[in-house]
């Protein structure tokens, strides 16, 4: 969730194909021997079962090629295994992109060429000329959202290549298509500065409905947001800071509930004021109507928290008064387990090393301690799209930010602090959350009726 140090090592995924003897006990070996490592196991796939032998496929997490050679030197040691290959998961499924302009009409004809394109088109151009509101009949427009970046915070890669923010807004947008049937649109932008950027996208916005910031830096996205919003009347917001936001606060509520503890009369800090953590303090400043404890090493962070009513302290100060702490720093283990106050809830979400262990914390007195694993902004931004783009809201408000945490959290099961991802009642019940409120604070520019929000196929609303 946070960016971190080129020091650090990302974990990758590899597969390994093992063909074994059909015996009982050699998986066993198999994990075994991997575990003595310290590796992480993902999915284990049978391929192919005989009567002799089995092959099968198993998922690995890595910390580069000397990891790797540890886990084959402990594997090459059980007799009864062949390691057959061994395959970069994640590159096979990103190669050729992840996503593509596909038709939605069926073109098998000539006849169908000249209704979509000419001269049919020409009917649909002109309609749209007479009044441009046809186009959100018409075109794809209405459910169009650009997902923008310069790539000023893409992981640890310094800026200056756009471009290699590219598999991350591929990544999104299929994954907004997927879940909520929403057309995302990579736009890498070569914008040095906060004016070229907003400049570019006011100039490609008439083909979108919404945009979506992503992987920019807070040397830009605290600027380019409001002047987008005031050039463009379109919805925008940053997934770092709005959505990751709304998702931390359903954790909260969440966490709030299973520790007893009421969230509005919590005593909250954020330590680590950048893009997430100070879009944290103000949603929790905003949700609970408390000022929010901060602590940072910048100046600029500083007064800028300073300026939305937060309060500034410091690590130790915090750790020893505050009931929940959320850790945004980009730095691994900066919590030592002494500092832990008994019965505090505790965040620490900057990857791949958390500011403490989470399991550590709890053995130190927290009543409640998660990483960034449990955190994905996934969760928030495909039924926040959705509900605007069905209401045709013209901006996002906080009550609507607040009306998807509460969806968010009320999909949870007990034994949890957030839904799973790919749980499509998580994104039905946001997008509806989510259009409630645009009516209700009166930003919607289409009703709603008991239709729509009884509709349970959020992929065909009931006026398409």
């Amino acid at each position: 969730m946070s960016k971190t140090n080129s020091k650090t090592n990302y974990p990758f995924v590899r597969t390994i194909r093992f063909k074994s003897a059909n015996l009982p006990g050699i998986l066993g070996k198999i994990t075994t021997a991997i575990g003595k490592t310290g590796t992480i196991i993902g999915n284990i796939s049978m391929v192919h079962f005989g009567n002799r032998y089995v092959i099968r496929d198993i998922d690995i997490f890595v910390e580069g090629r000397s990891h790797m050679s540890r886990v084959l030197q402990e594997l090459i040691r059980i007799p009864e295994i062949r390691v057959v290959e061994i395959r970069d998961a994640v590159l096979e499924l990103h190669k050729n992109g992840l996503v593509g302009v596909v038709p939605t009409k069926k073109i098998e004809s000539v006849e169908d060429v000249r209704k979509l394109y000419f001269p049919g088109s020409r009917e649909v151009c002109t309609l749209i000329n007479d009044n441009d509101t046809w186009k959100d009949t018409y075109t794809s427009i209405p459910y169009n959202v650009a997902i923008a970046t310069n790539g000023t915070s893409v992981f640890d890669f310094p800026s200056g290549k756009p471009v290699v923010a590219m598999p991350i807004l591929e990544a999104k947008a299929a994954l907004l298509h997927r879940l909520t049937g929403i057309n995302g649109y990579p736009i890498i932008l070569d914008a040095p500065d906060t004016g070229t950027f907003i400049e570019a996208m006011r100039r490609i916005a008439p083909v979108f409905s919404g945009i979506q910031l992503s992987n920019v830096s807070s040397q830009y996205c605290f600027d380019i947001i409001p002047a987008l919003e005031d050039a463009l009347n379109l919805p925008v917001i940053h997934d770092d800071q709005q959505g990751n936001a709304t998702v931390i606060i359903a954790a909260l509520i969440n966490a709030c509930r299973t520790c007893e503890l009421d969230l509005v009369a919590a005593r909250v800090g954020v330590i680590g004021l950048g893009v997430t953590g100070l879009a944290i303090s103000r949603f929790i400043k905003a949700y609970t109507g408390n000022p929010v404890w901060g602590a940072t090493m910048s100046e600029e962070s500083a007064k800028r928290h300073e300026t939305d009513g937060g309060i500034l302290s410091s690590l130790n100060d915090m750790m020893a008064n505050m009931d929940i702490i959320i850790a945004t720093t980009s730095q691994g283990n900066i919590i030592h387990p002494e500092m832990v106050r008994k019965g505090q809830i505790i965040f620490a979400l900057s990857e791949p090393q958390p500011e403490i262990d989470p399991v550590a914390a709890m053995a130190s007195g927290s009543s409640l301690a998660i990483n960034s694993k449990a955190i994905n902004n996934l969760l928030c931004c495909p039924g926040l799209w959705r509900g605007t783009l069905d209401a045709q809201a013209h901006t996002i408000n906080f009550d609507m930010y607040k009306a998807a945490a509460h969806a968010i959290a009320e999909c949870t099961t007990e034994e949890e602090i957030l839904p799973t991802t790919l749980d499509n009642r998580v994104h039905r019940a946001v997008t509806h959350a989510v259009a409630r409120a645009a009516l209700a604070t009166g930003v919607a520019r289409r009703k709603l009726d008991d239709d729509y929000f009884e509709n349970h196929d959020i992929l065909k609303a009931p006026w398409m």
